[in-house]
């Protein structure tokens, strides 16, 4: 079958998102500078991965017991914007063909195989589903263990994958879509909210014209709390859906 588009800003959404009344995109701030200076957008991606990967040094990650659950992993992959060396977050959206969780917004992230560490496993699926080569070298840290209703334990890896390029590529089988989005326009205040199934808020980010769902989203909140700011906010006990417990 034909390879998953890339569509290096998800423009058709963040166009959405300007016009829904929210700040606009912080992309096309710096795009309105028109800076031709390559050197300076390469300093200023390798700046902003040096400190994210000192945030991530400093935080200490909750590590959760399998417990039957079945080993996953998934990578939080960064990305610097052609042009603007802003700092992206590769992010994708699923086959519409797919038995679970079709359409939805995913990290590009599935189960170790045996004997598989948690880095491997996320760097091998990286790879598979976009295209993008990152070594153990381009790990730049690790999230929180989220355990899924489905009987998952998803260990998230933080990877520097390079420059965004037009050549990611992922299974159409499994990956409609690729998007590369600054990872500002993740960076917002999450919704909580009570459900009668269970004690523990849904969290959900009101983020690309549409609601982010756990585990995506208490994922890449971590991920905003820990590598942008600093914060060691736990998401561990955030729920997922109702949807999401088959």
């Amino acid at each position: 079958g034909m390879p998953a588009s890339c569509d290096l800003v998800g423009r058709r959404q963040l166009k959405l998102l300007a016009s829904a009344g929210r700040r606009a995109p912080r992309e096309s701030f710096s795009e309105s500078m028109s800076s031709t200076d390559g050197s300076s957008a390469e300093r200023s991606s390798a700046d902003s991965r040096a400190a994210i990967a000192a945030n991530l040094a400093a935080f200490r990650r909750a590590a959760l017991p399998l417990g039957g659950r079945k080993p996953a992993s998934v990578a939080v992959c960064l990305v610097a914007q052609p042009g603007t060396g802003a700092v992206c977050l590769l992010i994708t959206r699923r086959a519409p063909t797919l038995r679970s969780h079709a359409g939805q917004w995913a990290l590009p992230g599935g189960r170790r195989d045996e004997g598989e560490s948690a880095t491997d496993a996320a760097l091998r699926e990286l790879h598979e589903e976009t295209g993008v080569r990152a070594g153990p070298g381009d790990v730049l840290g690790v999230l929180d263990d989220y355990a899924t209703r489905s009987g998952y334990l998803i260990t998230p890896v933080v990877a520097w994958g390079g420059q965004a390029s037009e050549q990611m590529r992922g299974p159409a089988a499994e990956v409609a879509q690729i998007y590369v989005i600054p990872v500002a326009d993740f960076d917002v205040e999450p919704r909580l909210v009570r459900i009668p199934e269970s004690d523990a808020p849904v969290i959900q980010l009101p983020i690309l014209d549409r609601l982010l769902h756990a585990p995506t989203a208490a994922v890449i909140y971590q991920f905003c709390q820990v590598g942008l700011h600093g914060r060691a906010t736990r998401v561990a006990h955030f729920e997922q859906p109702v949807f999401a417990w088959k």
